[in-house]
């Protein structure tokens, strides 16, 4: 392996016996580019073509207060593929929080944990006192990469190849984006929601295939929210109000402390995205309500007869009680633990006649962060790949695909300290078949203190690994990853 390792980046990180800074959680500062990837097993298939791009949270700095994993600088690790080849490199999301904190050898904000006054600086997003620290999401649009974070911040532009910094997208408005823009293969559409505590308390907006900010509208909501994530079908696209949010009394001694509220339904909203006119008109939108939940992850959307179906997570318990820890981290280690809020594959169906919802179980498993062949987004679609999770951790331990036109499941199950990350599906060169490609994730080996990348054949996930790829250093666990063939990296 040809390992060229860049100038070291300042850091006042000092140790710590916190959960998620060490283990499979230690941050990684180094970075790194590196050729002719060793095989550990089996070889590089040749019908894979494309790069795996994977955002990590990787703490730089002595924590203000109390650290929350999700308050971790951004970096983007990168595997590519081609000709049966593999090389990899990893770089910081080169944040204008980053920037800031470089300068002052220290961190400048506190975090999702802290109390009110910690940061010595203004913050950013919904939150208004949080870094963008821009290590949520990583998507790509007309061939660019960029990466987002889940409070509402700047949209970082990357070069998908060489993880070089393009800037940031000028088409980013004053209350940013949060993580979780949609892209749709076949229209170049990415479509993006915000949220705020100010009125209307949400937009939605439609960046078009030549990066033009083409729709931005208001959603009025009844007041400040916590959304995550959104989907769409072929016309409509799908953003939600649901009853977990801040408690209104404590944010008003600025306490941003969120809460399930009781006897409130879940509410979706569907907008329509073909009618220009009618895309820009809030009274457009569709509410649906649904029976109350917290959603951290859809899946897909898409149109049949006079429904529109939408598969995602229904959280069983979006309250969970604290986890027993001596060190008073209970409270957060219960609301990063699917195993405490119980997520379970789930199906809405909106009648656009009648306006009635129609739900259904479709898994009673606790899984989550799934994906699908993203060729098929908006449009009906018959195979999901969802992660398993540890009990009490947010380390995913294994993979479940669901054929959804027959009911049918498979699951491959990580051997114990080996954890996987967030694992798009990538098409076989060539392929016709919805599951003819690959699962790529990146593995975490806590027995070993090693990391590699692991391809696996989504048409027979409980065979395992077709291959296994050392990286040149071990990264930490993270949120969420990307696939994009190389044929789409130029617009």
């Amino acid at each position: 392996m040809l390992i060229d390792r860049l100038p070291p980046v300042a850091s006042s990180l000092l140790p710590s016996n916190h959960p998620y800074l060490n283990g499979a959680w230690t941050p990684l500062h180094e970075e790194v580019t590196a050729h002719e990837l060793i095989v550990i097993e089996g070889r590089i298939p040749t019908d894979i073509d494309g790069i795996y791009l994977r955002n990590t949270e990787n703490q730089l700095h002595q924590p203000l207060g109390r650290y929350h994993p999700f308050d971790g600088d951004g970096m983007i690790h990168q595997i590519s593929f081609g000709d049966g080849n593999a090389s990899y490199r990893n770089r910081w999301v080169r944040t204008r929080c980053f920037a800031a904190e470089q300068a002052a050898g220290e961190s400048l904000w506190g975090g999702l944990m802290d109390k009110p006054g910690t940061s010595k600086r203004p913050g950013f997003g919904a939150h208004e006192s949080l870094k963008d620290s821009s290590s949520t999401d990583i998507i790509v649009h007309v061939g660019k990469a960029m990466s987002t974070f889940y409070q509402c911040g700047e949209g970082y532009l990357i070069d998908p190849e060489t993880l070089e910094p393009l800037g940031l997208a000028p088409w980013v408005p004053l209350d940013g984006i949060s993580a979780h823009p949609k892209v749709d293969l076949r229209t170049g559409d990415l479509m993006f929601f915000n949220y705020s505590k100010h009125a209307p308390y949400m937009h939605y907006g439609v960046v078009d295939r030549d990066e033009r900010l083409v729709t931005y509208i208001p959603v009025p909501l009844p007041g400040p929210r916590l959304p995550h994530d959104m989907t769409f079908s072929e016309n409509w696209a799908i953003v939600n109000d649901l009853p977990m949010f801040w408690d209104a009394e404590l944010l008003k001694r600025g306490i941003h402390a969120a809460r399930l509220h009781e006897g409130m339904p879940s509410r979706f909203g569907l907008i329509p995205r073909r009618n220009q006119h009618q895309a820009s008109d809030p009274s457009s939108i569709r509410w649906f309500e649904a029976a109350p939940t917290y959603i951290l992850h859809f899946l897909n959307a898409y149109e049949e007869g006079d429904d529109v179906v939408m598969d995602a997570y229904f959280q069983d318990n979006p309250q969970p009680p604290p986890l027993p820890n001596e060190d008073g981290y209970g409270h957060m280690m219960a609301y990063v633990d699917e195993h405490s809020f119980l997520p379970k594959l789930h199906r809405w169906r909106f009648n656009l006649v009648d306006g009635t919802t129609r739900e259904e179980r479709l898994d009673e498993r606790i899984l989550e962060f799934g994906t699908i062949d993203q060729r098929r987004a908006g449009q009906k679609y018959r195979y999901v790949y969802s992660t398993t999770t540890k009990p009490g951790w947010f380390l995913f331990n294994g993979f479940v695909k669901h054929d959804l036109e027959t009911g049918e499941s498979w699951t491959l199950v990580l051997p114990e300290g080996r954890y996987a990350s967030e694992a798009p599906f990538a098409p076989r060169v060539g392929g016709t078949a919805e599951d003819d490609g690959y699962l790529v994730s990146f593995i975490t080996d806590e027995n070993s203190g090693t990391s590699e990348c692991m391809l696996i054949d989504a048409r027979d996930i409980e065979a395992g690994a077709v291959c296994r790829i050392a990286l040149p250093h071990k990264i930490s666990s993270g949120t969420h990853s990307c696939w994009t063939q190389r044929g789409s990296l130029r617009p």
